[in-house]
């Protein structure tokens, strides 16, 4: 018996060396990548891969299987060393690693349908394997999830947040590594070695915590085994290892991180020679069949739900709260439909949801970072995220929301308190770049509803597009119904609410200050003056094709009015749609810092109400 443990281990450890020799391959021929840090966590990722994970290798998105997020995404030749073994990539294909044409990228992203997510921006990892094993918990799996982290990017606070709410949701099913070589990019790390105060601190959040030595593949057997064993907490295995282990010339060595080895080394080391040694002993042969499954959604806004009806049954409505009801009326009709909040849950309406699906609903508490990658987490298991706080909130998780679009994970984002028009609880809450901050990102949708349907009709649209992220802005204020006539809404569509064949300009707005351009159009009738009226609530893809139609018959002259800083806005979209018409523009937005103030003062002082709307059409005349 002890005989076949030990040709057991010494098998993992063959696999293990034949993942640092491949990795070095692959980075050498390369000339670029990180080889010491893949040979810190050679036997962590062949432990788990060939003991520890239990999942079908002809099938990696089969609901049962257990999943591994590589938070240090540097590493990444790791798993393209471990797919050869499986015998999924052939030598040519690992050799032509960094290259355009390869989908073996220098850090992991979906175009490697082998990868759980898009990591290597860091401190990610942790909270997106977070999402994924409450999505198990929520449909009863036995699987696991593993994170493998590096000490450096545990100085992220994103980690924390993350470990403080996998202890509080006591995710058994987490089980996280970490591989404590000791030196960052630049030097060593701040703990360099000193595995006791990560053990204090990951068991002060919590966790159940283990410490071994990273390169023995036993004592890493049983540390996992061990975890699993855990009935209520997360676990962590702290695994000191060292940088470049196994190769005298870089072990432990500073300023090696990120520089491959010269072939003249290669050559020294003998490693195709090793590479050959070991290959006969380790590899199988497997063919990859797969297949990725989205969830279809009707788009079109039942008329007849209760949540409709309270929603169009006032006189006026907050889209917030439209967005609010909408969400609960998605999932009654998706049970794949979850909820996340970042403690705001009674200001963005998401309380609805909260209080009627408690099952598919996820506190966050005020941790947005960790609440966007937890909402990743939850999409790379096939559900349907929509996750709320306030726009302006948005930007402390930008990093979050970037390495999602990188990911291509659809990601439904509500950002309510948008603008200046919140009023006196002044420029800290108001989000006045987000439009910005999700416009720059490639296939990401934005949305801008102004009354309760087309909060619905926005609602939907977000549920059934999985190309990207989609975000939707919704307005603190109640407003009045526009849309009782119930018009059909669409990605990059807009409406035509005031159609003049004699316009004077073209008034392109969306959000509140549709409302005021409607005011404003009333004040101009009585003044003569005939405007044309564009409500674009799809900011991007933007109905180009209607403004620059509406354009041309509108005196070629166009007013953008919004409740939004100038640079990045609807503003800058429409002119980058019609920067060839040469047109006559003016831009009606956000130009200063605001403060404190009713909403009506507020929209007054920075130009964006209906009296500024008339003044600024009286110029144009």
């Amino acid at each position: 018996m002890e005989q076949r443990v030990e040709k057991y281990l010494t098998l993992l450890e063959q696999r293990a060396e034949l993942i640092g020799l491949d990795s070095i391959r692959m980075t050498t021929e390369a000339g670029s990548g990180h080889p010491t840090s893949c040979l810190s966590c050679a036997q962590i990722i062949s432990v788990l891969f060939f003991h520890t994970m239990q999942y079908d290798p002809l099938d990696p998105h089969a609901e049962q299987n257990d999943r591994l997020i590589l938070s240090k995404g540097h590493a990444a030749p790791v798993l393209y060393a471990v797919w050869r073994q499986r015998g999924i990539l052939s030598e040519k294909e690992i050799l032509a690693f960094r290259t355009y044409d390869s989908v073996l990228e220098g850090h992991p992203t979906p175009r490697w349908p082998y990868h759980e997510a898009a990591t290597g921006s860091l401190g990610q990892g942790l909270a997106i394997g977070l999402g994924i094993s409450l999505a198990h918990k929520q449909h009863k799996r036995g699987s696991y999830t593993y994170v493998v982290l590096g000490d450096s990017e545990s100085a992220e606070g994103s980690v924390w947040e993350a470990a403080s709410l996998a202890s509080h949701y006591k995710l058994n099913n987490l089980i996280a590594v970490l591989d404590m070589n000791r030196l960052g990019q630049t030097g060593a790390t701040a703990f360099h070695h000193d595995v006791d105060t990560f053990k204090k601190r990951f068991e002060a959040f919590g966790w159940n915590v283990l410490a071994v030595d990273g390169h023995d593949v036993k004592q890493l057997v049983e540390a996992f085994d061990a975890c699993k064993a855990e009935l209520v907490r997360p676990s962590i295995v702290i695994a000191k290892t060292f940088k470049g282990h196994g190769f005298a010339a870089v072990e432990d060595k500073e300023n090696m991180h990120g520089k491959p080895f010269k072939k003249e080394l290669c050559n020294d080391l003998k490693i195709e020679d090793r590479v050959k040694a070991l290959e006969h002993l380790v590899m199988s042969k497997q063919v990859p069949s797969f297949s990725t499954v989205q969830h279809l959604v009707e788009t079109e806004v039942d008329t007849e739900s209760e949540e409709y009806k309270k929603a169009v049954n006032s006189e006026k409505e907050s889209v917030r709260k439209a967005a609010g009801l909408a969400l609960v009326a998605l999932g009654k009709k998706n049970d794949t439909i979850v909820a996340l909040d970042a403690e705001v849950k009674n200001s963005t309406f998401f309380s609805f949801f909260f209080d009627q699906f408690p099952e598919r609903s996820t506190q966050c508490f005020i941790a947005e970072q960790a609440m966007v990658s937890i909402a990743s987490g939850f999409a790379l298991q096939k559900q349907i995220p929509f996750a709320a706080t306030f726009g302006a909130f948005f930007t402390r998780a930008a990093d979050q929301i970037r390495m999602a679009g990188v990911g291509k994970i659809a990601l439904r984002l509500v950002g309510t308190h948008v603008g200046v028009s919140i009023g006196q609880d002044g420029p800290s809450q108001m989000a006045l770049e987000d439009i910005a901050q999700f416009r720059a990102i490639p296939d990401s949708i934005v949305l801008y509803p102004s009354d309760a349907h087309a909060t619905f009709s926005c609602m939907s649209l977000m549920a059934g597009y999985h190309k990207g992220i989609s975000y939707l802005r919704a307005t603190r204020e109640a407003t009045p119904h526009l849309y009782k006539n119930r018009e059909s809404f669409k990605i990059g569509g807009s409406h035509i609410l005031v159609d003049n064949e004699n316009a004077s300009c073209l008034i392109i707005t969306a959000g509140l200050t549709v409302h005021e351009a409607l005011k404003a159009n009333l004040f101009l009738k009585e003044k003569g003056i005939a405007v044309s009226i564009i409500d674009a609530y799809s900011v991007k893809p933007l109905d180009a094709e209607t403004i620059r139609m509406m354009a041309q018959k509108s005196n070629k002259k166009i007013i953008v009015v919004e409740d939004h800083y100038k640079e990045g806005g609807l503003g800058e979209a429409v002119m980058a749609e019609t920067s060839d018409l040469r047109l006559t523009v003016k831009h009606l937005c956000i130009k200063t810092f605001a403060r404190s103030g009713s909403p009506e003062e507020l929209m007054q002082k920075m130009g964006i109400d209906a009296e500024a709307i008339v003044k600024t059409v009286e110029e144009l005349n």
